[in-house]
């Protein structure tokens, strides 16, 4: 994940979008997946609001971050 780079543009005022891709055997341990985005949630709760969480869509998990102002 590329942490760094979401938290620059929370910085800047943009918001985030996380998206993760599960492919063939790996959408049996979407669950890790799962875990991934909340310690990004938890790393990201200074300089973001959660406007929408990790969510399950087919093969893909999606999360939006917006800044806090």
């Amino acid at each position: 994940m590329k942490s760094r780079q979401i938290r620059r543009f929370l910085e800047e005022g943009n918001k985030a979008k996380v998206s993760m891709r599960f492919r063939g055997r790996e959408h049996e341990h979407a669950e890790l997946g799962q875990q991934k985005l909340e310690r990004l949630m938890l790393e990201m709760h200074d300089v973001a609001n959660i406007e929408q969480a990790p969510q399950m869509e087919g093969r893909m998990i999606t999360m939006v971050l917006a800044p806090k102002h």
